[in-house]
């Protein structure tokens, strides 16, 4: 539905303004179409709000956008800065583990957003969590208010983190 939409709507060009129409369509739109009427970082922040779950995580169009995000942004190495991670959004759900590690805890409010990892994000989630080097502090010393505060990251959890956290 969303091709089809983006279809009538770029029918006589690109519109000069894409706010009227729904986040999950810029999926489909290449950023560089998007380029004449905005800069990069504008349509990746409104990118990264969209659900990019409409396209599935191998699909080449999402691969695509998670790149240009990365050089639209100036990011060439694995960390990630926590403004930069904002503007990237949902797009952090297919960042590598690399990137995971390197961004340390900035990424893992952004990350409770995603609705499944790859078990190399899983593994990179659980460096980072049981690292101790996070606001978060050691399992050891997780509350339940901590808990409540990983929301969406406990199923990564794995047993050697688990056993850690005070009953």
């Amino acid at each position: 539905q969303l091709s089809c939409l983006l279809r009538m709507v770029t029918l006589h060009g690109i519109p000069k303004d894409l706010d009227s129409y729904p986040e999950d369509l810029l999926l489909f739109l290449s950023p560089s179409d998007y380029a004449a009427t905005g800069s990069c970082r504008q349509f990746f922040t409104k990118v990264g709000r969209a659900n990019v779950d409409v396209l599935p995580r191998e699909a080449p169009q999402r691969q695509q956008l998670l790149l240009e995000a990365l050089e639209c942004l100036k990011i060439p190495g694995p960390e990630i800065s926590e403004e930069k991670a904002e503007v990237l959004g949902r797009l952090v759900c297919d960042l590598g583990g690399d990137h995971i590690r390197s961004s340390r805890e900035r990424l893992l409010k952004d990350l409770s957003q995603c609705g499944s990892f790859l078990p190399e994000q899983e593994e990179a989630i659980r460096d980072v969590l049981s690292s101790g080097n996070t606001t978060f502090g050691p399992p050891a010393a997780w509350s339940a208010f901590t808990l409540s505060q990983l929301g969406w990251l406990i199923p990564v959890l794995d047993h050697s983190i688990l056993q850690q956290i005070p009953k």
